[in-house]
């Protein structure tokens, strides 16, 4: 495929970041959570309609490549190809270090129940901030993913 073709299929699959938020933190891809997410973010990055988004440093992206051992670089490399969200999701299963679906779906129960609390020192300073700038207040926030969510008006 040329690069011509694969820019062209890349900007039929990217989610337009400027007009909306990309998809929730607990819709799942290829099994995992955030993936969705992290490749709506990276695809209109790749084609410039991210406007407020950025895929790498994410906070929220950060988690899956420890988890699954696959380099943010590789997955994006990967997803400028053209790549539709099945290939996606076949890709990165093939790749991650992961091999046990109980072990991502451990991984997934525990993302989705994460609390602030359980967040990393730099990571809970950074939320603490940014949800006072970015939520309504006296909002609650349950669990991390609900800072998306509250946000993007999921919830």
């Amino acid at each position: 495929m040329t690069e011509m073709k694969k820019l062209e299929k890349l900007e039929k699959l990217a989610r337009d970041l400027r007009k909306g938020p990309p998809r929730g933190p607990r819709e799942t891809l290829g099994g995992y959570v955030i993936l969705g997410r992290c490749v709506d973010k990276c695809r209109a990055e790749l084609v410039g309609v991210n406007g407020e988004y950025t895929y790498w440093p994410c906070t929220l992206c950060s988690f899956l490549e420890p988890f699954s051992g696959i380099d943010h670089e590789d997955l994006k490399t990967f997803i400028a190809t053209g790549a539709d969200d099945d290939e996606v999701g076949e890709w990165f299963n093939a790749n991650s270090k992961v091999r046990n679906r109980i072990d991502v779906i451990r991984w997934n129960n525990r993302m989705r129940e994460m609390t602030l609390s359980d967040l990393d020192d730099e990571h809970l300073e950074y939320m603490e901030d940014y949800i006072q700038e970015n939520l309504p207040s006296g909002r609650a926030v349950y669990v991390y993913f609900d800072v998306f969510d509250i946000e993007e008006g999921r919830i």
